[in-house]
């Protein structure tokens, strides 16, 4: 089920600040509320299609997570499948073709469960909950520097994840609670 095996993180060679040209324009807002109180705000405006990120259920209870190195952290964290949109692809065929990438697996049955934002505060990224069921082996190439450890994960032991110390993205947690939920309501 989980693996003990550590892998040496990657080696920082250098650091440079830079603007968030590449996926994100920030961009000022100038508001005026409903009780005449002006306001400058900024935001991050995502240069994309989307993001996706899947529930994949080879069975009624489990998921499939991968480990893969997370840069904002820089350490080895344990999450669901997830990446962005290509251009022409629909939210269901990016998902499943990120799975195929990060997992291996496709899906016969793929649904949409909701969005999730990270900080809608000052952020307009939203990333689709898909749920993927009915898999079968199937690898399409990735563009992760190394190979993805896959792992399964027993559903009635969320908590037990969620108190793990490399897994700690809100997005994997959250959109692990909705499909569990969907399907106790099922």
């Amino acid at each position: 089920m989980d693996s003990d095996n550590e892998r040496k993180l990657p080696i920082i060679h250098a650091r440079r600040e830079r603007r968030p040209a590449d996926l994100f324009k920030v961009e000022q807002l100038d508001l005026e509320f409903s009780n005449g109180e002006r306001r400058t705000y900024e935001r991050l405006l995502s240069r994309g299609l989307g993001a996706v990120i899947i529930v994949a259920m080879p069975d009624e209870d489990h998921v499939l997570l991968v480990r893969e190195y997370a840069c904002g952290v820089h350490r080895y964290e344990l999450g669901l499948p997830k990446g962005r949109l290509e251009p022409g692809e629909s939210l269901l065929e990016g998902a499943n073709r990120e799975l195929q990438e990060e997992c291996g697996f496709a899906a016969r049955e793929l649904r949409e469960l909701g969005q999730l934002t990270l900080a809608p505060g000052y952020m307009t990224h939203a990333t689709h909950v898909v749920l993927a069921r009915d898999l079968y082996p199937s690898r399409l190439p990735g563009d992760e520097p190394e190979e993805l450890e896959v792992l399964r994960w027993p559903l009635d032991r969320l908590v037990d994840l969620v108190e793990r110390e490399d897994c700690s993205e809100g997005r994997t947690i959250a959109a692990l609670y909705m499909a569990r939920d969907l399907a106790r309501r099922s």
